[in-house]
Protein backbone atom coordinates (compact mmCIF):
# COMPACT_ATOMS: atom_id res chain seq x y z
CA UNK A 1 0.00 0.00 0.00
CA UNK A 2 1.47 3.01 -0.85
CA UNK A 3 1.52 6.15 1.50
CA UNK A 4 -0.93 7.86 -0.78
CA UNK A 5 -3.34 5.37 -0.27
CA UNK A 6 -3.40 5.38 3.99
CA UNK A 7 -6.01 7.17 5.43
CA UNK A 8 -5.10 10.27 6.75
CA UNK A 9 -6.24 11.34 10.35
CA UNK A 10 -8.89 13.59 11.18
CA UNK A 11 -6.58 16.46 12.59
CA UNK A 12 -4.44 16.06 9.30
CA UNK A 13 -7.84 16.63 6.96
CA UNK A 14 -8.71 19.86 8.83
CA UNK A 15 -5.32 21.19 8.10
CA UNK A 16 -6.30 20.44 4.30
CA UNK A 17 -7.55 24.17 3.42
CA UNK A 18 -9.81 23.17 1.30
CA UNK A 19 -11.64 20.42 3.00
CA UNK A 20 -11.24 22.85 6.54
CA UNK A 21 -13.48 25.30 4.42
CA UNK A 22 -16.13 22.68 3.11
CA UNK A 23 -16.43 21.39 6.51
CA UNK A 24 -16.63 25.03 8.47
CA UNK A 25 -19.39 25.44 5.79
CA UNK A 26 -21.28 23.03 7.41
CA UNK A 27 -20.71 23.72 10.79
CA UNK A 28 -22.27 26.77 10.47
CA UNK A 29 -24.99 26.09 8.25
CA UNK A 30 -25.80 23.18 10.36
CA UNK A 31 -26.15 24.97 13.66
CA UNK A 32 -28.89 27.47 11.76
CA UNK A 33 -30.67 24.83 10.26
CA UNK A 34 -31.14 23.16 13.79
CA UNK A 35 -32.61 26.77 15.08
CA UNK A 36 -34.96 26.49 12.69
CA UNK A 37 -36.02 22.70 13.19
CA UNK A 38 -37.02 23.35 16.53
CA UNK A 39 -38.68 26.73 15.72
CA UNK A 40 -40.77 26.57 12.53
CA UNK A 41 -42.39 23.37 14.20
CA UNK A 42 -42.56 25.64 18.18
CA UNK A 43 -44.11 28.66 15.51
CA UNK A 44 -47.15 26.14 14.48
CA UNK A 45 -47.73 24.86 17.49
CA UNK A 46 -47.40 27.61 20.07
CA UNK A 47 -48.31 30.66 17.95
CA UNK A 48 -50.72 29.30 14.83
CA UNK A 49 -51.95 27.05 16.96
CA UNK A 50 -51.18 23.61 14.57
CA UNK A 51 -52.37 20.41 15.56
CA UNK A 52 -51.41 16.94 14.82
CA UNK A 53 -52.74 16.98 11.06
CA UNK A 54 -51.29 20.70 10.43
CA UNK A 55 -47.82 19.45 11.87
CA UNK A 56 -48.17 16.23 9.53
CA UNK A 57 -49.43 19.03 6.68
CA UNK A 58 -46.10 21.03 7.48
CA UNK A 59 -43.76 18.06 7.61
CA UNK A 60 -44.81 16.99 4.44
CA UNK A 61 -44.20 20.25 2.92
CA UNK A 62 -40.45 20.43 3.73
CA UNK A 63 -40.27 16.78 2.15
CA UNK A 64 -42.11 16.41 -0.55
CA UNK A 65 -39.53 18.09 -3.11
CA UNK A 66 -37.26 15.33 -2.22
CA UNK A 67 -40.16 12.86 -3.91
CA UNK A 68 -40.18 15.49 -6.82
CA UNK A 69 -37.16 16.94 -7.49
CA UNK A 70 -34.51 14.68 -6.69
CA UNK A 71 -33.99 12.94 -9.70
CA UNK A 72 -34.31 16.03 -11.78
CA UNK A 73 -31.98 18.01 -9.51
CA UNK A 74 -29.36 14.41 -10.05
CA UNK A 75 -29.31 14.91 -13.34
CA UNK A 76 -29.04 18.63 -13.49
CA UNK A 77 -26.29 19.05 -11.31
CA UNK A 78 -24.46 16.13 -13.05
CA UNK A 79 -24.39 18.62 -16.13
CA UNK A 80 -22.79 21.59 -14.13
CA UNK A 81 -19.25 21.69 -13.95
CA UNK A 82 -19.40 23.72 -10.83
CA UNK A 83 -21.31 22.01 -7.60
CA UNK A 84 -19.74 24.71 -5.41
CA UNK A 85 -21.74 27.19 -7.33
CA UNK A 86 -25.03 25.19 -6.93
CA UNK A 87 -24.83 25.10 -3.60
CA UNK A 88 -23.70 28.65 -2.79
CA UNK A 89 -27.24 29.50 -4.76
CA UNK A 90 -29.35 27.49 -3.13
CA UNK A 91 -28.08 28.98 0.58
CA UNK A 92 -28.51 32.88 -0.58
CA UNK A 93 -31.64 31.84 -2.01
CA UNK A 94 -32.72 29.44 1.16
CA UNK A 95 -31.59 32.94 2.90
CA UNK A 96 -33.84 35.17 1.40
CA UNK A 97 -36.94 32.73 1.86
CA UNK A 98 -36.26 31.97 5.80
CA UNK A 99 -36.13 35.88 6.08
CA UNK A 100 -39.80 35.93 4.43
CA UNK A 101 -41.11 34.39 7.77
CA UNK A 102 -40.15 37.30 9.99
CA UNK A 103 -41.51 39.66 7.84
CA UNK A 104 -44.80 38.04 7.76
CA UNK A 105 -45.12 37.66 11.59
CA UNK A 106 -43.94 41.55 11.94
CA UNK A 107 -47.25 42.79 9.29
CA UNK A 108 -49.53 40.10 11.39
CA UNK A 109 -50.29 38.01 8.58
CA UNK A 110 -48.69 34.35 9.21
CA UNK A 111 -50.59 31.53 9.04
CA UNK A 112 -49.71 28.09 8.34
CA UNK A 113 -50.20 27.70 4.48
CA UNK A 114 -47.18 30.33 4.67
CA UNK A 115 -45.16 27.99 6.27
CA UNK A 116 -45.67 25.46 4.45
CA UNK A 117 -45.19 27.59 1.15
CA UNK A 118 -42.07 28.61 2.19
CA UNK A 119 -40.84 25.33 3.95
CA UNK A 120 -41.50 23.77 0.27
CA UNK A 121 -39.55 26.42 -1.71
CA UNK A 122 -36.72 25.96 1.40
CA UNK A 123 -36.85 21.95 0.63
CA UNK A 124 -36.67 22.62 -3.26
CA UNK A 125 -33.30 24.29 -3.07
CA UNK A 126 -32.37 21.82 -0.31
CA UNK A 127 -32.47 19.36 -2.26
CA UNK A 128 -30.04 21.19 -5.26
CA UNK A 129 -27.55 22.11 -2.36
CA UNK A 130 -27.34 18.33 -1.09
CA UNK A 131 -27.47 16.68 -4.58
CA UNK A 132 -24.34 19.17 -5.54
CA UNK A 133 -23.22 18.45 -2.08
CA UNK A 134 -22.12 14.69 -2.99
CA UNK A 135 -19.92 15.28 -5.49
CA UNK A 136 -18.06 18.03 -3.97
CA UNK A 137 -17.15 15.70 -1.32
CA UNK A 138 -15.76 13.57 -3.75
CA UNK A 139 -13.73 16.41 -4.89
CA UNK A 140 -12.23 17.79 -2.06
CA UNK A 141 -11.83 14.06 -0.34
CA UNK A 142 -9.92 11.01 -1.38
CA UNK A 143 -11.11 7.65 -0.89
CA UNK A 144 -9.19 6.25 1.67
CA UNK A 145 -10.63 9.05 3.82
CA UNK A 146 -13.70 8.66 3.50
CA UNK A 147 -14.57 7.40 6.62
CA UNK A 148 -12.81 10.54 8.77
CA UNK A 149 -14.10 13.05 6.81
CA UNK A 150 -17.52 11.83 6.98
CA UNK A 151 -16.86 11.45 10.74
CA UNK A 152 -15.67 14.68 10.95
CA UNK A 153 -18.97 16.29 8.48
CA UNK A 154 -21.37 13.79 11.07
CA UNK A 155 -19.18 15.42 14.21
CA UNK A 156 -19.85 18.63 12.93
CA UNK A 157 -23.98 17.95 12.87
CA UNK A 158 -23.56 16.17 16.39
CA UNK A 159 -22.63 19.22 17.47
CA UNK A 160 -25.45 21.34 15.49
CA UNK A 161 -27.47 19.05 17.16
CA UNK A 162 -25.50 20.02 20.35
CA UNK A 163 -26.00 23.92 20.20
CA UNK A 164 -29.23 24.51 17.93
CA UNK A 165 -31.64 23.25 20.06
CA UNK A 166 -30.66 24.86 23.04
CA UNK A 167 -30.19 28.12 21.05
CA UNK A 168 -32.87 27.79 19.16
CA UNK A 169 -35.04 27.37 22.58
CA UNK A 170 -33.55 30.03 24.44
CA UNK A 171 -34.25 31.87 21.03
CA UNK A 172 -37.91 31.35 20.74
CA UNK A 173 -38.76 32.23 24.31
CA UNK A 174 -36.40 35.23 24.30
CA UNK A 175 -37.33 36.65 20.70
CA UNK A 176 -40.50 34.86 20.16
CA UNK A 177 -40.40 31.76 17.08
CA UNK A 178 -40.46 33.89 13.60
CA UNK A 179 -37.26 36.50 14.66
CA UNK A 180 -35.40 33.11 15.96
CA UNK A 181 -35.32 32.35 12.26
CA UNK A 182 -32.92 35.46 11.62
CA UNK A 183 -30.20 32.99 13.22
CA UNK A 184 -31.00 29.95 10.34
CA UNK A 185 -30.66 33.35 7.82
CA UNK A 186 -27.01 34.56 9.13
CA UNK A 187 -26.14 31.01 8.73
CA UNK A 188 -26.92 30.18 5.50
CA UNK A 189 -24.76 33.31 4.70
CA UNK A 190 -22.01 32.23 6.37
CA UNK A 191 -22.44 29.16 4.89
CA UNK A 192 -21.87 31.04 0.88
CA UNK A 193 -19.30 33.00 2.15
CA UNK A 194 -17.22 30.01 3.33
CA UNK A 195 -17.83 28.13 0.00
CA UNK A 196 -16.57 31.03 -2.41
CA UNK A 197 -13.53 30.34 -0.60
CA UNK A 198 -12.83 26.70 -2.00
CA UNK A 199 -11.35 25.97 -4.86
CA UNK A 200 -11.78 22.07 -5.42
CA UNK A 201 -10.47 20.32 -8.51
CA UNK A 202 -13.65 20.54 -9.81
CA UNK A 203 -14.12 22.47 -13.60
CA UNK A 204 -16.36 22.82 -16.97
CA UNK A 205 -14.52 19.48 -17.56
CA UNK A 206 -15.71 17.42 -14.60
CA UNK A 207 -19.12 17.44 -16.12
CA UNK A 208 -21.09 14.48 -17.35
CA UNK A 209 -20.30 13.34 -20.84
CA UNK A 210 -22.62 10.55 -20.92
CA UNK A 211 -25.74 11.13 -23.29
CA UNK A 212 -27.51 8.29 -21.98
CA UNK A 213 -27.39 9.34 -18.47
CA UNK A 214 -30.71 10.42 -18.18
CA UNK A 215 -32.84 10.95 -14.83
CA UNK A 216 -33.64 7.33 -14.26
CA UNK A 217 -30.07 5.96 -14.66
CA UNK A 218 -28.83 6.62 -11.19
CA UNK A 219 -31.79 4.63 -10.06
CA UNK A 220 -31.06 1.82 -12.56
CA UNK A 221 -27.58 1.54 -11.29
CA UNK A 222 -28.90 1.47 -7.20
CA UNK A 223 -31.37 -1.55 -8.49
CA UNK A 224 -28.23 -3.59 -10.37
CA UNK A 225 -25.81 -2.84 -6.86
CA UNK A 226 -26.92 -5.64 -4.49
CA UNK A 227 -25.17 -3.25 -1.60
CA UNK A 228 -26.56 -0.20 -2.89
CA UNK A 229 -30.08 -1.81 -3.04
CA UNK A 230 -30.39 -3.05 0.03
CA UNK A 231 -28.91 -0.14 2.07
CA UNK A 232 -31.47 2.12 0.35
CA UNK A 233 -34.58 -0.45 1.01
CA UNK A 234 -33.23 -0.42 4.41
CA UNK A 235 -33.20 3.69 5.01
CA UNK A 236 -36.48 3.86 3.12
CA UNK A 237 -38.30 1.65 5.47
CA UNK A 238 -36.62 2.96 8.80
CA UNK A 239 -37.66 6.95 7.62
CA UNK A 240 -40.75 6.35 6.42
CA UNK A 241 -41.79 5.01 10.26
CA UNK A 242 -39.34 7.80 11.38
CA UNK A 243 -41.01 10.49 10.39
CA UNK A 244 -44.20 9.05 11.38
CA UNK A 245 -42.65 9.57 14.53
CA UNK A 246 -40.79 12.79 14.26
CA UNK A 247 -44.14 14.76 12.76
CA UNK A 248 -45.64 13.98 16.26
CA UNK A 249 -43.00 14.26 18.34
CA UNK A 250 -42.75 18.35 19.51
CA UNK A 251 -46.50 18.39 19.78
CA UNK A 252 -46.35 15.10 22.05
CA UNK A 253 -43.52 16.81 24.20
CA UNK A 254 -45.01 19.80 24.56
CA UNK A 255 -48.95 19.41 24.80
CA UNK A 256 -49.05 15.69 26.11
CA UNK A 257 -45.91 15.64 28.81
CA UNK A 258 -45.70 19.85 29.03
CA UNK A 259 -42.26 20.28 28.62
CA UNK A 260 -41.46 23.57 27.97
CA UNK A 261 -39.71 24.75 24.63
CA UNK A 262 -36.55 25.71 26.38
CA UNK A 263 -36.27 22.86 28.44
CA UNK A 264 -37.09 20.80 25.08
CA UNK A 265 -34.35 22.78 22.86
CA UNK A 266 -31.83 22.17 26.07
CA UNK A 267 -32.70 18.37 26.41
CA UNK A 268 -32.70 17.81 22.80
CA UNK A 269 -29.04 19.97 22.56
CA UNK A 270 -27.39 18.29 26.14
CA UNK A 271 -28.26 14.63 24.63
CA UNK A 272 -27.23 15.40 21.29
CA UNK A 273 -23.88 14.69 22.59
CA UNK A 274 -24.06 11.33 22.03
CA UNK A 275 -24.14 12.11 18.24
CA UNK A 276 -20.24 13.47 19.42
CA UNK A 277 -19.57 9.87 20.93
CA UNK A 278 -21.03 8.41 18.04
CA UNK A 279 -18.71 10.18 15.43
CA UNK A 280 -15.81 10.19 17.68
CA UNK A 281 -16.28 5.81 17.84
CA UNK A 282 -17.85 5.04 14.53
CA UNK A 283 -13.69 5.09 12.75
CA UNK A 284 -12.18 2.71 15.83
CA UNK A 285 -15.38 1.02 15.35
CA UNK A 286 -14.93 0.37 11.71
CA UNK A 287 -11.30 -1.08 11.93
CA UNK A 288 -12.33 -3.19 15.30
CA UNK A 289 -15.03 -4.67 13.19
CA UNK A 290 -15.13 -4.03 9.79
CA UNK A 291 -17.51 -1.59 7.73
CA UNK A 292 -20.62 -3.88 7.10
CA UNK A 293 -21.19 -4.80 10.87
CA UNK A 294 -21.02 -1.26 12.32
CA UNK A 295 -23.44 -0.55 9.41
CA UNK A 296 -25.83 -3.04 10.88
CA UNK A 297 -25.73 -1.93 14.22
CA UNK A 298 -26.54 1.20 13.15
CA UNK A 299 -29.54 0.23 11.22
CA UNK A 300 -30.85 -1.11 15.22
CA UNK A 301 -29.04 1.69 17.48
CA UNK A 302 -30.81 5.01 15.88
CA UNK A 303 -34.15 4.57 16.17
CA UNK A 304 -34.42 1.33 18.79
CA UNK A 305 -33.75 4.18 22.13
CA UNK A 306 -36.82 6.16 20.56
CA UNK A 307 -39.37 3.69 22.40
CA UNK A 308 -38.35 5.34 25.44
CA UNK A 309 -40.18 8.27 24.51
CA UNK A 310 -43.94 6.82 24.02
CA UNK A 311 -42.69 4.86 27.25
CA UNK A 312 -41.72 8.43 29.13
CA UNK A 313 -44.36 8.48 32.24
CA UNK A 314 -44.24 9.89 35.73
CA UNK A 315 -42.97 12.97 37.41
CA UNK A 316 -41.29 15.38 35.31
CA UNK A 317 -37.84 14.63 36.31
CA UNK A 318 -38.58 11.10 34.83
CA UNK A 319 -40.34 12.18 32.00
CA UNK A 320 -36.98 14.38 31.53
CA UNK A 321 -34.36 11.58 31.66
CA UNK A 322 -36.27 9.04 29.81
CA UNK A 323 -36.75 11.80 27.13
CA UNK A 324 -32.56 12.46 27.80
CA UNK A 325 -31.89 8.99 27.36
CA UNK A 326 -33.67 8.07 23.81
CA UNK A 327 -32.48 11.28 22.53
CA UNK A 328 -28.54 10.59 23.60
CA UNK A 329 -28.70 6.86 22.31
CA UNK A 330 -30.43 7.99 18.96
CA UNK A 331 -28.11 10.21 18.15
CA UNK A 332 -24.96 8.16 18.88
CA UNK A 333 -26.71 5.03 16.92
CA UNK A 334 -27.47 7.76 13.83
CA UNK A 335 -23.94 9.05 13.79
CA UNK A 336 -22.88 5.83 13.05
CA UNK A 337 -25.45 4.61 10.75
CA UNK A 338 -24.68 7.71 8.53
CA UNK A 339 -21.55 7.70 8.45
CA UNK A 340 -21.21 4.13 7.73
CA UNK A 341 -24.14 4.28 5.34
CA UNK A 342 -22.65 7.51 3.59
CA UNK A 343 -19.09 6.15 3.23
CA UNK A 344 -20.41 2.69 2.06
CA UNK A 345 -22.79 4.35 -0.51
CA UNK A 346 -19.84 6.94 -1.58
CA UNK A 347 -17.48 4.55 -2.06
CA UNK A 348 -19.52 1.46 -4.45
CA UNK A 349 -20.53 4.48 -7.16
CA UNK A 350 -18.09 6.08 -9.63
CA UNK A 351 -17.53 9.57 -9.03
CA UNK A 352 -19.24 10.50 -12.54
CA UNK A 353 -22.26 9.28 -11.60
CA UNK A 354 -22.89 10.64 -7.80
CA UNK A 355 -25.38 13.13 -8.51
CA UNK A 356 -27.47 10.85 -10.80
CA UNK A 357 -27.31 8.33 -7.88
CA UNK A 358 -27.22 10.67 -4.92
CA UNK A 359 -31.02 12.18 -6.89
CA UNK A 360 -32.01 8.72 -6.99
CA UNK A 361 -31.54 7.74 -3.58
CA UNK A 362 -32.99 11.44 -2.09
CA UNK A 363 -35.66 10.66 -4.23
CA UNK A 364 -36.66 7.16 -2.42
CA UNK A 365 -35.24 7.44 1.02
CA UNK A 366 -36.22 11.06 0.91
CA UNK A 367 -39.30 10.68 -0.77
CA UNK A 368 -40.75 8.67 1.90
CA UNK A 369 -40.67 10.90 4.33
CA UNK A 370 -43.17 13.51 3.33
CA UNK A 371 -45.59 10.17 3.58
CA UNK A 372 -44.47 9.48 7.03
CA UNK A 373 -45.19 12.79 7.92
CA UNK A 374 -48.93 12.83 6.49
CA UNK A 375 -49.55 9.41 7.95
CA UNK A 376 -48.04 9.76 11.46
CA UNK A 377 -50.62 13.23 11.01
CA UNK A 378 -53.16 10.77 10.22
CA UNK A 379 -52.08 8.07 12.88
CA UNK A 380 -52.31 10.66 15.98
CA UNK A 381 -56.10 11.73 14.88
CA UNK A 382 -57.16 8.43 14.30
CA UNK A 383 -55.64 6.49 17.22
CA UNK A 384 -53.89 9.08 19.37
CA UNK A 385 -50.33 10.52 19.06
CA UNK A 386 -49.08 8.18 21.74
CA UNK A 387 -50.28 5.09 19.75
CA UNK A 388 -48.87 6.63 16.68
CA UNK A 389 -45.43 6.99 18.56
CA UNK A 390 -45.36 3.44 18.82
CA UNK A 391 -46.23 2.29 15.60
CA UNK A 392 -43.64 4.76 14.34
CA UNK A 393 -40.55 3.62 17.03
CA UNK A 394 -41.30 -0.07 16.28
CA UNK A 395 -42.01 0.17 12.93
CA UNK A 396 -38.51 2.17 12.07
CA UNK A 397 -36.49 -0.90 13.81
CA UNK A 398 -37.93 -3.21 10.84
CA UNK A 399 -35.79 -1.40 8.17
CA UNK A 400 -32.62 -3.34 9.23
CA UNK A 401 -34.15 -6.94 8.19
CA UNK A 402 -33.06 -5.92 4.56
CA UNK A 403 -29.73 -5.33 5.42
CA UNK A 404 -29.04 -7.85 6.98
CA UNK A 405 -30.19 -10.41 4.23
CA UNK A 406 -27.46 -8.93 2.18
CA UNK A 407 -23.78 -8.71 1.48
CA UNK A 408 -23.59 -5.97 4.09
CA UNK A 409 -22.68 -7.70 7.10
CA UNK A 410 -20.08 -9.72 5.67
CA UNK A 411 -18.12 -6.60 4.09
CA UNK A 412 -14.50 -5.84 6.21
CA UNK A 413 -13.53 -2.83 3.33
CA UNK A 414 -14.87 -0.12 1.84
CA UNK A 415 -15.67 -1.67 -2.02
CA UNK A 416 -13.82 -0.35 -5.30
CA UNK A 417 -16.42 1.57 -7.53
Amino acid sequence: MTTDALPKPAAALLRERVFRHYWSAHVVSMVGDQISLIAIPLLAVLTIGAGAAEMGYLTAAALLPNLFLSLLAGAWVDRQGYKRKVMIGADLGRAALLLVVPVLAFAGVLDLWHLCVLSFAIGTLTVFYEVADGSLFASVVRRPDYIAANSLTNGARAMSFVAGPSVGGVLVQVLTAPFALVADVLSYLGSALLLTRIAPPENAGSRSRGGGLGIGSGLAFIVRSAVLRQLLLGVTVMNLFNYVFHALLILYVTTVLGVSPGMLGALIGIASIGGLVGAAVTGPLTRRFGIGPVVVFGYVAFPLPLVLIPLADGPQPVVIGMLFAAEFLSSLGVMILDIGVGSLQTAATPVSRLSLVKGAQRTVNYGVRPIGALLGGVLGELIGVRSALWIGAVGAVAGVLFVVFSPVPRMRELPNA
